[in-house]
């Protein structure tokens, strides 16, 4: 079962939603409507230290083009 984020086109709010099935009926907690928009999620990560960039797999074209994002900088 999926979390989803939403945000309520009228009042802004966002808010995550545990989707038991696709037909879930879905509303603001804050003003009740139901005009939503799927916000992109995000996840965050632990780890014990910095991995050396010879344990990342390479780029496929050889040359990164966003180091900081996938951590080869």
């Amino acid at each position: 079962m999926p979390i989803f984020e939403y945000i309520c086109d009228d009042c802004g709010t966002k808010f995550e939603k545990l989707v038991r099935q696709n037909g879930d009926a879905l509303a603001c907690p804050k003003c009740g409507q139901a005009h939503l928009t799927t916000a992109l999620s995000t996840f965050a990560t632990h780890s014990n230290g910095k991995a050396k960039a010879s344990q990342f797999p390479a780029c496929p074209g050889g040359m990164c083009q966003t180091p900081e994002i996938c951590g080869r900088d």
